[in-house]
């Protein structure tokens, strides 16, 4: 691989994990509340959180460098657009402690990564593939977000 390309690389995982961590920052101390609230059957420690989100913001950064790289950058709106609604669902939940509208915004978060997973993989199927594990999470959180709302 290319300097260049390598750089890339490292800035598209860098910008991923950024966000995330900023989103964390604003959202506040999540452990707290997490313990406060009710929790549904199946639900994590809250440990489990930061590490997964780490692991798929960084299989997110790889994958729109694999889209960059292809030179199809206009495929990339729609990653930026869920890494938004991604960037807010913590500040919603966590800060603004909105649990019906956090729910609502775990549902579409979940349906631009599908949505994000069909058109990169009209690009590089490997990009496709890397954002399974972040569906398959999406779809976790956001029986997660319904249950709270529901059971709180």
């Amino acid at each position: 691989m290319r300097k260049s390309k390598f750089t890339d690389l490292i800035l598209f995982i860098v910008t991923a994990e950024l966000v995330g961590a900023v989103s964390a920052l604003i959202a506040g101390d999540f452990s707290a509340f997490y313990a406060e609230i009710s929790q549904p059957p199946l639900a994590p420690p809250a440990w489990v959180f930061p590490v997964v989100w780490g692991v798929l913001y960084a299989l997110m950064g790889i994958s729109a460098f694999l889209v960059f790289s292809s030179g199809r950058t206009a495929t990339l709106k729609i990653y930026i657009f869920q890494l938004m609604v991604n960037f807010l669902w913590s500040i919603i939940f966590f800060r603004c402690r909105l649990l019906t509208l956090s729910a609502v915004v775990a549902v579409l978060l979940m349906v631009l990564v599908g949505i994000m997973i069909k058109k990169f993989s009209e690009v590089s199927k490997i990009s496709a593939v890397l954002n399974v594990p972040y569906l398959l999470w999406s779809a976790f959180a956001s029986y997660l977000a319904i249950a709270i709302c529901i059971i709180n």
